[in-house]
């Protein structure tokens, strides 16, 4: 563990939240540690450095797993970390399959995606590489059973969704996923039609991670479209 992702550590066990970011890591972390079983079969889209994945096997090591990192080095790196523990993927994940081109950072490659987004950074350094596209949909085999999903893919998480509908509403599982302004308005994510993909077409409901952890009420409509155009909140929890 290097010192930046140790000091990390330790602010999440402490529950010292800096950042939101920090308090979004650290949420993830007790919903993750509440929902997943041993046996649970779980997916990573936007695997990154593999932070989400270490859990996930920390909290399911009986289970069966999959994670998707376009970024080429990314990529090698987890295939070689997470050998014979993870089927690891290089493809971007979104509602229909192709190729495409995809914005690599390179002095903050956790804000790349498939389409450029307002950086929170000065100067970065963008690549324009070009990604194979993929539908979960196509990828995980229906007779497996998916008890959780993350996805953090820079503001086009509505198309990965898409891309999962039939893995979705055949399993229900848990999704935590991204949605805000400053990327999700980048692939112009209607916040309503996410809202009654999830909740209609899918079943589940959606909650903030806090609300999720408390126990408290589902959002309405409302509430979502509200957290998102007030940029108040930016990540959710989607469960039964």
């Amino acid at each position: 563990m290097n010192i930046k992702n140790g000091l990390r550590s330790l602010l999440i066990f402490f529950h010292l939240d800096l950042t939101k970011n920090l308090e979004y890591d650290r949420l993830t972390e007790s919903i993750m540690k509440r929902v997943i079983k041993r046996d649970s079969n779980c997916i990573d889209v936007g695997c990154h450095k593999g932070e989400i994945l270490n859990s996930i096997l920390k909290y399911a090591p009986e289970g069966k797993h999959f994670a998707f990192e376009p970024i080429p080095y990314l990529f090698t790196q987890l295939e070689n970390k997470f050998k014979n523990k993870a089927v690891i993927y290089s493809y971007a994940l979104s509602d229909k399959s192709g190729v495409s081109s995809f914005q690599l950072v390179k002095n903050a490659p956790a804000y790349s995606g498939i389409n450029k987004r307002k950086y929170d950074i000065s100067n970065p350094e963008i690549e324009e590489i070009k990604v194979e596209l993929k539908m979960l949909d196509e990828i995980i085999p229906v007779e497996t059973k998916i008890n959780f999903i993350k996805i953090d893919v820079e503001g086009a998480e509505f198309g990965v969704l898409k891309g999962a509908k039939s893995l979705l509403i055949k399993n229900r599982p848990t999704v935590i996923f991204e949605c805000g302004l400053g990327a999700s308005d980048y692939y112009n994510t209607d916040p309503i039609l996410l809202y009654n993909f999830m909740t209609q077409t899918v079943g589940l409901k959606i909650y903030t991670l806090r609300a999720f952890i408390k126990n408290n009420q589902p959002l309405t409509a409302s509430d979502f479209e509200h957290c998102y155009k007030k940029n108040t909140e930016y990540y959710f929890i989607a469960s039964i």
